[in-house]
């Protein structure tokens, strides 16, 4: 037995009118109508969190440096993982900063850095665990970067163990 799908049709179309419109100005100053249909879908600001691999992981659990960016030249950190979110920040060239989470199409870092240059600072309290996930809330900033300039650093390099034949250094 076949159920109509009038009833159906109709509910659809009534859920659907509930929704507010949205009305686009097409004769903006910009004159690129498609612009401003991004900018009101993706304004705003997006807080990065840390600590979303849970406690047995830093809260940021990946450290990053910019690459293909030129000498003198700098990385934008952004409000909001999008294009044309407001520029928050920068990165110099060569900088290290904390990756913290990531935007889902993978295309944006959420990072943490250390204004004042000092690369991977632990005055930035994201290298020890945290019981759960949460916004970051400083003392450093953060923000968004294009994973496309982000290269995967390791944090620390590891100390070199003594040979079996050798003694091993006291302390």
């Amino acid at each position: 037995m076949r159920r109509p799908l009038l009833p159906a049709l109709a509910a659809a179309l009534l859920l659907s009118a509930c929704g507010e419109s949205v009305t686009v100005d097409r004769n903006s100053a910009s004159g690129d109508p498609e612009q401003n249909v991004a900018d009101a879908v993706t304004g705003g600001t997006m807080a990065v969190r840390v600590g979303e691999f849970g406690p047995s992981f830093k809260a940021c659990a990946a450290d990053g440096t910019t690459r293909n960016i030129g000498a003198g030249e700098s990385l934008p950190v952004r409000s909001a993982p999008f294009d044309n979110g407001a520029q928050a920040g920068a990165i110099a060239a060569g900088g290290r900063f904390f990756i913290c989470s990531r935007s889902l199409d993978q295309k944006w870092f959420g990072i943490v850095y250390d204004e004042q240059g000092a690369g991977l600072a632990p005055r930035c309290r994201v290298s020890d665990p945290l019981d759960s996930a949460r916004v970051y809330e400083g003392p450093c900033r953060s923000g968004w970067v294009s994973s496309a300039f982000v290269k995967l650093i390791a944090g620390v390099e590891p100390q070199a163990r003594p040979n079996q034949g050798e003694a091993a250094p006291a302390n």
